[in-house]
């Protein structure tokens, strides 16, 4: 690839779809925000940042299936679902730091260990808010993978195997974060909007993912 080619990939990407993604990024973030009335600020901040950062991540597993079902080209690396793929990682590490702070204030390890007057055999955190939180940390440290090898220069040196590879943990992150979502939404008593929100993410994906499995499988025979 020239390097004028690369400037002129990198200013297309910058302006067709980073610019769009941080505008419609900020924007869901700003609605979602005034759309709560939690009185503590960084509850407001860190829901805002959770609903978008999943619903990116969904819009990634959905582009690949959506390409076979088209029969259009689906390339190993794709710059538009990288792109989204790097605001879904963004959000969602943005989410991860604010999380931390929120219900337990300056003692975030109690996201994860119960404290010890609570006189656990096991210090592990094995209750409703601890398995939330362990499945939101799991999908934030593959998060942290996916978008530290989302250019090309992780490409080429781990190979098109190897990079195929370690970007199909995004499935994973989807299904922890998924999780994460529901299991909040049970102990917070989420309101049914958002609880529908998550649930048509999840289906939506699944039906596509599926079908897009299906026609490949077809196509094989």
């Amino acid at each position: 690839m020239t390097s004028r080619h690369h400037q002129e990939r990198l200013q297309a990407r910058l302006l067709g779809h980073h610019l769009p993604l941080f505008v419609l990024s900020t924007l869901s973030v700003a609605v979602l925000y005034y759309a709560r009335t939690f009185k503590d600020e960084l509850s407001r901040v860190s829901f805002a940042l959770a609903y978008p950062a999943l619903a990116l991540i969904a819009v990634t597993l959905l582009l690949g299936p959506w390409n076979i079902l088209r029969k259009r080209k689906n390339p190993v690396s794709n710059d538009l679902r990288r792109d989204i793929g790097i605001w879904a990682g963004i959000l969602s590490l943005l989410h991860t730091a604010v999380g931390q702070c929120v219900h337990l204030r300056g003692r975030p390890w109690l996201y994860y260990l119960y404290r010890d007057s609570e006189h656990h055999t096991l210090p592990f955190r094995h209750d409703l808010f601890g398995f939330a939180n362990y499945t939101g940390l799991i999908s934030a440290m593959i998060m942290v993978a996916l978008l530290a090898t989302s250019n090309d220069y992780s490409l080429r040196a781990l190979g098109t195997p190897g990079w195929k590879q370690l970007q199909r943990w995004n499935y994973g992150a989807a299904v922890l974060a998924s999780i994460h979502t529901f299991s909040y939404q049970t102990s917070e008593h989420q309101a049914l909007l958002f609880v529908t929100s998550v649930g048509l993410c999840v289906v939506a994906t699944l039906i596509l993912q599926g079908a897009g499995f299906l026609r490949r499988k077809a196509a094989a025979v």
